[in-house]
Parts: C-alpha cells; structure tokens; sequence
C-alpha cells in the first residue's frame, strides 16, 4: 500500500517525453545548438515515399555539442521563442575538425 507522499509523486510525474535524434547544424550561439532530424514521409495519393527534414532550436547547458555530432534531444518547456528542446546527450563525436593552419 502507498503512502500519501508516494501518490502525490506519482501523479506530479512527468510522463513520457518526445526524444528525438538528430545532427546538429550549427552551434554558433551561447548554450543553444541547431539539430536537424530526418524523417521519410508517404504522399497521400501516389504512396511514394520521399525525405523531409526540420531543424529544431535546442538548449545546450553546457556547449559540448559541435557541428556534426549526433545527438539526442528531449522535449522541454519553452524557453525563448524557439526553443523547446533540450540536449539529452551525445551519442557520437562526429564533429567537423577544426583546422588550426594560420
């Protein structure tokens, strides 16, 4: 049998939340990655299945994310105009080297 205190944490739960993994595009700004996800959809009429992709604002806490990393991201509240996505974490370094010539 639970207690009160467990019931109330159960029902405060936050659920299942929307992850997704992608690329990231760009990480030119402070603590906020671009992370682009490609999906397959089927036209409605003719069933041919063709590409589409969407570039989503996430928040990156602590700028670890270069561009070319795959990434995990997990929905979260609004956090500017944009932003509603939050970094999970990285599943692989697949970053663009920079080159230090010069």
């Amino acid at each position: 049998m639970m207690t009160a205190s467990e019931q109330q944490t159960e029902v405060r739960g936050r659920g299942k939340r929307d992850m997704r993994m992608g690329t990231v595009v760009s990480d030119k700004g402070d603590k906020t990655i671009r992370v682009r996800f490609d999906f397959m959809v089927k036209h409605a009429k003719y069933g041919k299945y063709f590409r589409r992709s969407t570039i989503l604002a996430t928040h990156d806490e602590k700028n670890e994310a270069k561009t070319g990393d795959l990434v995990e991201v997990v929905a979260c509240r609004r956090m500017s105009k944009t932003k509603c996505w939050r970094l999970m974490r990285v599943i692989e370094r697949r970053g663009m080297e920079e080159s230090t010539a010069g």
